[in-house]
């Protein structure tokens, strides 16, 4: 956020994320502070931090696929999934270290995700929609029928806690750092593609394929490519909850999540990275605040029964979603940027 007179004076300050000093001390400082949480934070606090910064690579994914490119994805849980059984199942029974599981459950997330991904070349909206809900389903039935010495079938997979040369992440603070670095790492990322050609193109054929590929850009390509980058990062969410949690089931990826990350990139705005990882801190902690009101409820009024507690707050939660399609639906980020330009313009009236 740039204050009034503050301009760039080429094309690549105008790309640039960080243009300032002011803004270098405040992310360098942000950063630091997230990096130092672990010594004074409690373990709730931890494991809270730590499922956010898992979620935001899912949703990160998904904002490229459905909020950049426009194809729309009901089965951002599913290609977690993929990518938390693949890892799983290579550190489990082949014994490879974190820095070659991790990757490799995300290509094999992307080569799920490609697979529908081709579908968006033929149909897309409503029909795409089913089409994605379809590898939801795939997905379940899969690991559910395959034979259960290679997936686990029911009962899941239970993960060693990963390692490095000399270093093993089993305590909170090592598992947050782990996911801190490799969920930055993954930001960065997302923010070169928004920014490079290829952000560009998934843009132009969100707003009008037609249009996009009369100007000379590859429609189909564009389109697989978009669901093969959002499901990498599905896949490596996926392997780093595998590596998180030190268990995986398929109950832990139904199509409730795959809702609630459409509902993340909602609430943040769609086509922001950063609206992305906003809307999984927004979301993440009115949960977090739900999970820690709804037992106080039931104690004081136990007449109303934990059930009904749990169905109100999901109501509520459900209420949030609503309010923001009717009188915010392009998100908190969309606001921010009323904000910064009204910034820009003081002291001025104009």
């Amino acid at each position: 956020m740039d204050p009034s007179g503050v301009f760039a004076t080429s094309f690549r300050k105008d790309l640039a994320l960080v243009r300032t000093r002011g803004q270098w001390a405040w992310l360098i400082g942000f950063l630091a502070v997230l990096a130092l949480l672990p010594f004074f934070a409690e373990a709730r606090t931890l494991a809270v931090l730590t499922s956010i910064v898992i979620m935001s690579v899912v949703v990160l994914g998904l904002q490229i696929t459905t909020g950049m490119a426009g194809q729309i994805n009901l089965g951002q849980a599913a290609f977690m999934g993929v990518g938390a059984y693949a890892t799983a199942v290579l550190a489990t029974k082949a014994g490879w270290p974190i820095w070659a599981a991790l990757p490799v459950g995300g290509c094999a997330a992307a080569v799920f995700g490609l697979v529908f991904g081709m579908s968006a070349v033929r149909i897309k909206g409503f029909y795409l929609a089913l089409t994605t809900i379809a590898a939801q389903f795939l997905f379940h039935f899969l690991v559910l029928n395959l034979p259960s010495s290679w997936l686990g079938g029911s009962n899941g997979i239970t993960v060693q806690p990963a390692q490095l040369p000399g270093v093993r992440f089993d305590t909170d603070a090592s598992l947050y750092w782990l996911v801190l670095a490799v969920g930055a790492l993954m930001a960065f990322g997302a923010y070169g593609i928004a920014r490079s050609r290829h952000g560009r193109a998934f843009v132009a054929v969100r707003d009008d394929d037609v249009a996009s590929g009369i100007m000379g850009i590859d429609v189909v390509r564009t389109k697989a490519v978009a669901f093969l980058v959002g499901a990498f990062y599905a896949g490596i969410g996926g392997g780093l909850w595998a590596y998180y949690v030190r268990f995986v089931a398929v109950d832990q990826f139904t199509l409730f999540n795959s809702i609630w990350f459409i509902a993340m990139i909602i609430v943040g705005g769609m086509g922001s990275i950063t609206g992305a990882i906003v809307g999984v801190v927004v979301i993440r902690l009115v949960q977090e605040a739900i999970t820690v009101a709804g037992p106080q409820i039931v104690e004081h009024l136990p007449f109303l029964g934990g059930d009904v507690v749990f169905a109100a707050m999901n109501i509520f939660l459900g209420g949030i979603i609503a309010c923001f399609l009717i009188f915010e639906p392009k998100g908190l980020m969309h606001r921010w940027a009323i904000l910064k330009r009204s910034y820009r313009l003081w002291p001025f009236p104009y």
